[in-house]
């Protein structure tokens, strides 16, 4: 999966508890890299490393990933994704952005048999299924939350967003 903040953060979370094995995070940041493998990805990569390919490769048994999430939502992250998936692989798109979705080679992408699918939101049960995984120990939203700021101090909140102070994951606003 690329991109470790929030969702990612929680990503990687569930991706373990359904099983889900290497489980592979990319981010440029450091602390976002050492955040997956606490939070239990078995690899994080630096996607501006020049053998990130030949990582993934070896971490898969030379086969590729199979299901890749895009958190990060920009062109770069896609097209990387699409470089290290493994035939039949699918791109599920997370993170949006706007912009269109190109597939530069589409010989190479129809032979791979690759798929990109988008995801925004869940189904009905979905908040109630996290809900259980959350009480029963297998979901801890508690380590994804950097900061909690009084309502009043939401100006600050928006700030330290904005400007990505403190290496938030998710800042939650108290009333």
């Amino acid at each position: 999966m690329w991109g470790i903040g929030g969702l990612g953060t929680h990503g990687v979370q569930l991706l373990r508890a359904v099983g889900a094995c290497p489980i592979i995070a990319v981010d440029p940041s450091s602390v976002a890299r050492d955040r997956a493998l606490a939070f239990g990805a078995d690899l994080a990569l630096d996607p501006a490393d020049p053998d990130l390919a030949g990582n993934v490769a070896a971490a898969t048994g030379g086969v590729g990933i199979e299901v890749a999430f895009d958190f990060a939502g920009v062109t770069p992250v896609r097209e990387q994704i699409l470089s290290v998936l493994g035939t039949g692989g699918k791109l599920v798109l997370v993170g949006v952005s706007g912009k269109p979705i190109t597939i530069e080679n589409s010989t190479d992408f129809t032979l791979r048999e690759l798929k990109v699918l988008g995801h925004l939101g869940a189904d009905e049960h979905a908040v109630a299924r996290l809900i259980q995984l959350a009480e029963n120990g297998r979901l801890d939203l508690s380590r994804s939350v950097s900061t909690i700021l009084p309502l009043d101090q939401a100006a600050e909140a928006v700030e330290q967003v904005h400007h990505n102070k403190g290496d938030l994951i998710r800042l939650v606003l108290r009333p």
